[in-house]
Order: structure tokens, then sequence, then C-alpha cells
């Protein structure tokens, strides 16, 4: 009786996902489409974003120079405000594109920690730190790194 009320359930959900695809085709062919796409620009973007930062990226030293090299740039106010604006808005982008690709095809979590990086916000540094301390996260992104041929990320202590 068990198995007969099991086959039955599972009749029953399937009937009702393929009424669930039947009646919102178009949007599961967009979710689709924009799941090929974030997995094509994942595979091309994030490696060059990720070998265009600097191997003491993560340091604090290395934030500390690249403040300083940020401030020495001569660049009108308003451009600095547009290129700021945009970053922030790339990175809220990339890092949701991330958490879709956690269940989607993709690199999500390096997505995620890229659009994180790429966003301001208080504590972003340390938090940075902190993460790439994980050899779950800076282990990705030294192999990304060795794909476009450039020296692995110095990794930082892990602090508490």
């Amino acid at each position: 009786m068990e198995l007969f009320a099991v086959a039955a359930s599972v009749a029953d959900w399937t009937d009702w996902l393929r009424a669930l695809f039947d009646e919102h085709r178009v949007l599961f062919g967009w979710l689709t489409t924009a799941s090929i796409a974030l997995f094509a620009i994942s595979l091309f973007a994030l490696p060059w974003l990720i070998g265009r930062l600097p191997a003491d990226y993560f340091t604090v030293e290395g934030q500390q120079r690249l403040t300083a090299e940020r401030r020495s740039r001569r660049t009108h106010r308003w451009i600095k405000l547009l290129v700021r604006i945009a970053r922030n808005v790339c990175g809220v982008l990339i890092a949701l594109s991330g958490i879709a690709m956690l269940l989607l095809p993709g690199q999500g979590i390096i997505a995620i920690v890229v659009g994180l990086m790429l966003v301001d916000y208080p504590g972003k540094h340390r938090i940075e730190r902190k993460l790439m301390a994980k050899p779950w996260v800076h282990r990705p992104l030294n192999w990304l790194r060795a794909k476009v041929k450039k020296e692995p990320f110095v990794v930082p202590a892990a602090s508490t």
C-alpha cells in the first residue's frame, strides 16, 4: 500500500511540474536564456576581472597602495562619482548573478566575491581579507589567476 501511495504522490508531483511549466513556458524560456548568458559571461569576464587585480590586493599594504594611487590621479570629481556609481551598480549585478549561479550553471561563489569586491560598503576590506583567508575562497581565485597567467594572490593570515 505504501508503494502505491508513493507512486501516486510522484505522479501528482510530476503532473504539477508539467502544469507549472506549461503555464509559465515564456518565463522558463527567459530563465533558461539568462542562465546560459550568465554562464557564458562568467566564463570570460570573471577570469579577466580577477586577473586585473594586483596580487597584493587582499593585504593591508596593497589596499593602502591602491588608495594612494587613486588619490594621486587627477580626475574631475564628477567623473570619479560616475565611475564609483557604475562600479557599485556592476558589483551588485555581479553579486546577484552569483547568487543565481548557486542554483544555475556558473561560478557562483567567485561571482559573489567579485561583486562584493566592486561594491563600496563599510568594513569591505576587512571582510575581504577574512574571506580570502578561507581556502574555499582563495583556491578557486588563484586557480583562475593561474589560467590567465598571473601570480597568485597573497593570502592574508586568518584574523578573528
